[in-house]
C-alpha cells in the first residue's frame, strides 16, 4: 500500500471496551473510538497547517470591511456601553428597541469592544476565530469515526466554501450558529459511542444556545440528531427515549431562560422587541423569525413572497444567486452520501459509520430542503449552515470509497468504488466549470483548467491500478486541485473584497445575479454602493411595486433620492421618510440595507451637548440610526426598528419623549414599509415635519426637537 492509500485508509476497528451485550459488541465492531488510538505523525502538522491557512484566509485584511453590517455593529457598541443593552441586544445604549434576533452573537462582539475599544477588528475578529474553531471541531468530529484524513478533508472543504469565508469575516449571527451546531454534532457523536446521557444533553444545550443566536433556524437539526441517537446508541430502546427527552429538556433550558426573562420583565422596564408587532419575543420567534420564514407571512417584513425570497424549488441552492456560495461540492456530497449508505448495507443498528452518514446527510437534506422551499425571506448567505454537512460528507465519502480499493476487497466492489469516485470527481469538475462560466470575464482560463484537470484525473483514477504507485499521489493531488480550485478562488476573491450592508454575497459578479462586496436581492441583481443602487441604476421591484425615483434606492414617490430625500407633506411641508403601504421610504444618509458615514459637520451637530439627552437623535430605520450612532458614539433611536415598520415608539410615546427633552434631533430619511406593519414611523415623521422647522446639513434634513414648535 502506498503512502497516499495509507493516508485515506481507516484504522482497523478495535473494541470499545467490555461487551456484555450484543448491542455493545456491535457498536465496538462499528468503528474505533478516538480514545486510545494514536494518529500517524503527519496528522498534527497537517491539522496545524489547515488551521493556520484558515486563520490567514479569514483574518487577512479584515478591517477593510469597516463596520460590515452596521446594524449589528451598532448593537455591539450599545452592549459595550450598557449591560442592559448587552443582555437584551438593544440597538442603542438607551434601550429603545432590540435587534430582530436573539442576542448571543452580539454578546461576543460587545465583550470584544469592551476590551479592545470600538473598531472594525474588535467586531470582526471574533467571527474569524469562530470560523477557525468551526474547522477544528468539524475535523475532530469526523475524525472520531472515519479517521484523520476524512477529518482533514471535511475541515478543508468547510474552510474554503465561499459562503463560509464570507460569513466568518462578517458580523451576522451565522458564524456563532455554525460553530454551535458543529459542537452539537460532536456531542451527539460522543453520546452515540457509549449511550452517554451527559453528552446527548450537552448536544441539546448547544442547540438551545444556537436558538439564542439565530432563533428557530438552530432547531432544524434536532430531528436529525435525535433520530440518529435513537437509532444507533448502544443501549435499550426506552433508555434511548428517556435520554432524548432529557436532551430536549436541555434545549428548552438553554434557550428558554432568556426568553422567560424577557417575557416576564414588564415592557416598561425593557426595550421594545424589534421585529415584532406586539412587543413579544414569542411573537418574534414564531412569526417574523419562525414559521413566517416558511410561509412568507411575515408582517412588517420587507420581502416575504417578494424578491427578497427568490425562486423556491429544488434548484434554488444551485441558481445564480446561491450556486457560487455553497453548491461547488454539493453534488459530490449527495453522490457520496448515497454511495456510503449503500456500502453500509445491512449493518448492525449501532453501526457508527452509517450513523455518521445519517447525521451529516440528514443535516444537509433537512436544512437544504427547507431552505429550498421556504417562501419567506431567504438570503444566499443562510446557506453557510449547509457547509459543515457538505464538508463532512465529502470527507467521509472519499475516505470510505478509497478504502474499498484496498487489497483484499472483492474486485467488483473495488471497481464500483473507483468508478464512483471518478464519476463524483467528473461531476464536480463539470459543475465548477458551469459555476465559473457565470462570471465569464473573471479568470476565464481557470474554468478550462478545472474542467480539463478534473476530467483527466477522473479518467486516470479508473485505470489507477495499472499506473506506477509513485503516480498515485500526483493523481490524487490533481483531482483535489480540480475539485477545490473553484471554491478556493472564490474564497480568495471574497477575502480580498470589502463587504458591507445587510445582504453580503461571496465571489465575483455573476451574470443575471450577484456581484462582489455589497448586499442585494435574489432575482433582482446585486446592489452596489452599499446596497443603494441596483445594476444599471435600476432599482429592484418590491412588494407594492414601489421604486425610488431615478433609479435611487432607497427613495420614495414624490421625493428625492439617497441624501436628504423628502416627500411633500401637508401645506407644502416636507415629510421626512413618509410613504404609503408597500412603498420605500428613504432619504437621509442611509437606508434599508446599509448605513453611510455622516459628514464632519453633521457629526459635530449631533455630538454637541449629546450628554444632556437620552438620545442624541432619532431617525427611521435601524440602518439609518446605526450610521449616526457608530460615527458619534451616542445613542440614536431607531424608529420602527430595522424596516421602520415596528410600532416603536408610537406617536404618543415619541411626543412624550420630545416633551421631556430626551431627544435632541430628528434626522429625515430611512425605513421601508411592506407586507403590513405599523404606520407609527410615518405618523412620527409627519408630526415632526408639521411641528418643527427643518434645516439641511450636507444634504440631510435635520429637525431640532428642542427649538420649540412652529407657530
Amino acid at each position: 500500500m502506498d503512502k497516499t492509500e495509507s493516508l485515506l485508509t481507516l484504522p482497523t476497528p478495535a473494541p470499545t471496551g467490555p461487551t456484555p451485550t450484543a448491542a455493545t459488541a456491535a457498536a465496538a465492531a462499528a468503528g474505533p473510538p478516538a480514545r486510545g488510538r494514536r494518529d500517524p505523525a503527519w496528522v498534527r502538522p497537517a491539522l496545524a497547517a489547515l488551521l493556520l491557512a484558515t486563520a490567514l484566509l479569514y483574518l487577512w485584511g479584515l478591517g477593510a470591511s469597516g463596520w460590515a453590517n452596521s446594524f449589528y455593529s451598532a448593537a455591539a457598541q450599545a452592549g459595550s456601553q450598557s449591560w442592559k443593552a448587552f443582555f437584551y441586544g438593544s440597538s442603542d445604549a438607551a434601550n429603545s428597541i432590540t435587534v430582530d434576533k436573539t442576542p448571543a452573537s452580539l454578546w461576543l462582539m460587545a465583550l470584544s469592544v469592551r476590551v479592545f475599544g470600538l473598531n472594525s477588528w474588535a467586531i470582526l475578529v471574533p467571527q474569524a476565530l469562530l470560523g477557525v474553531a468551526s474547522v477544528g471541531v468539524l475535523f475532530a468530529t469526523v475524525r472520531r469515526w472515519y479517521g484523520p484524513a476524512a477529518g482533514l478533508i471535511a475541515g478543508a472543504v468547510l474552510a474554503v466554501t465561499p459562503v463560509a469565508t464570507l460569513m466568518f469575516r462578517f458580523n451576522n449571527p451565522d458564524a456563532l450558529l455554525v460553530l454551535l451546531l458543529i459542537g452539537a454534532a460532536y456531542a451527539t457523536v460522543r453520546a452515540v459511542e457509549t449511550a452517554s446521557t451527559r453528552w446527548i444533553v450537552l448536544a441539546g444545550a448547544l442547540v438551545g444556545f444556537g436558538f439564542l443566536t439565530k432563533m428557530l433556524q438552530a432547531f432544524l437539526v434536532i430531528p436529525v440528531f435525535a433520530g440518529v441517537y435513537l437509532l444507533a446508541a448502544p443501549t435499550g430502546f426506552w433508555r434511548r427515549v428517556r435520554q432524548v427527552l432529557a436532551a430536549g429538556l436541555g434545549v428548552v433550558v438553554a434557550a428558554g431562560w432568556w426568553v422567560a426573562i424577557v417575557e416576564l420583565v414588564p415592557a416598561s422596564a425593557r426595550p421594545y422587541i424589534g421585529g415584532s408587532q406586539g412587543n413579544s419575543i414569542l411573537e418574534l420567534t414564531l412569526g417574523y423569525n419562525g414559521l413566517g420564514r416558511i410561509t412568507g407571512a411575515e408582517e412588517g417584513s420587507v420581502g416575504g413572497r417578494g424578491p427578497a425570497s427568490g425562486q423556491t424549488g429544488l434548484g434554488r441552492l444551485f441558481d445564480t444567486e446561491n450556486g457560487g456560495q455553497i453548491s461547488w461540492l454539493l453534488p459530490a456530497a449527495l453522490i457520496l452520501l448515497v454511495a456510503g449508505l449503500l456500502l453500509a448495507g445491512r449493518a448492525a443498528r449501532t453501526d457508527r459509520r452509517r450513523a455518521g452518514l445519517l447525521l451529516w446527510g440528514g443535516w444537509l437534506l433537512v436544512t437544504g430542503v427547507i431552505f429550498s422551499f421556504m417562501s419567506g425571506i431567504f438570503h444566499a448567505y443562510y446557506s453557510v449552515a449547509l457547509a459543515p454537512a457538505v464538508g463532512a460528507l465529502v470527507g467521509i465519502g472519499v475516505t470510505l470509497l478509497w478504502r474499498r480499493r484496498a487489497p483484499g476487497v472483492p474486485r467488483w466492489q473495488a471497481l464500483a468504488a473507483t468508478v464512483t469516485l471518478a464519476a463524483t470527481l467528473a461531476v464536480t469538475a463539470w459543475w465548477s466549470w458551469r459555476l465559473l462560466g457565470r462570471s465569464p470575464d473573471w479568470y476565464p482560463w481557470l474554468r478550462t483548467a478545472v474542467l480539463a484537470g478534473g476530467l483527466a484525473a477522473a479518467v486516470l483514477l479508473v485505470v489507477a491500478d495499472r499506473l506506477a504507485r509513485r503516480v498515485v499521489p500526483v493523481l490524487v493531488a490533481l483531482g483535489a486541485t480540480a475539485a477545490l480550485a473553484g471554491p478556493v478562488a472564490y474564497s480568495i476573491q471574497t477575502a480580498a473584497t470589502p463587504h458591507t450592508g445587510s445582504i453580503p454575497s461571496a465571489g465575483p459578479a455573476v451574470e443575471g445575479g450577484s456581484g462582489p462586496g455589497r448586499g442585494g436581492f435574489p432575482g433582482g441583481g446585486r446592489m452596489r454602493d452599499g446596497g443603494q443602487n441596483a445594476p444599471g441604476g435600476q432599482p429592484p421591484a418590491f412588494p407594492g411595486g414601489a421604486q425610488g425615483p431615478g433609479g435611487q434606492f432607497p427613495g420614495f414617490p414624490g421625493g428625492q433620492g439617497q441624501n436628504g430625500g423628502q416627500s411633500q407633506g401637508r401645506d407644502g411641508g416636507q415629510l421626512p421618510g413618509v410613504a404609503g403601504e408597500g412603498r420605500v421610504t428613504g432619504g437621509g444618509m442611509g437606508g434599508l440595507l446599509d448605513s453611510r458615514e455622516p459628514s464632519a459637520e453633521l457629526r459635530a451637530l449631533l455630538e454637541a451637548n449629546a450628554v444632556d439627552y437620552t438620545w442624541a437623535a432619532a431617525t427611521i430605520g435601524s440602518q439609518n440610526a446605526s450610521g449616526y450612532q457608530l460615527a458619534t458614539g451616542e445613542p440614536v433611536m431607531a424608529i420602527g426598528g430595522f424596516n421602520g415598520s415596528d410600532p416603536s415608539p408610537t406617536l404618543a410615546q415619541f411626543q412624550r419623549y420630545v416633551a421631556e427633552g430626551k431627544i435632541h434631533y430628528f434626522v429625515g430619511g430611512g425605513g421601508f414599509r411592506a407586507n403590513g406593519g405599523s404606520s407609527a414611523s410615518q405618523e412620527i415623521a409627519a408630526w415632526v415635519a408639521e411641528t418643527f422647522e427643518a434645516t439641511t446639513v450636507d444634504g440631510v434634513t435635520v429637525y431640532d426637537l428642542t427649538s420649540g414648535q412652529e407657530g
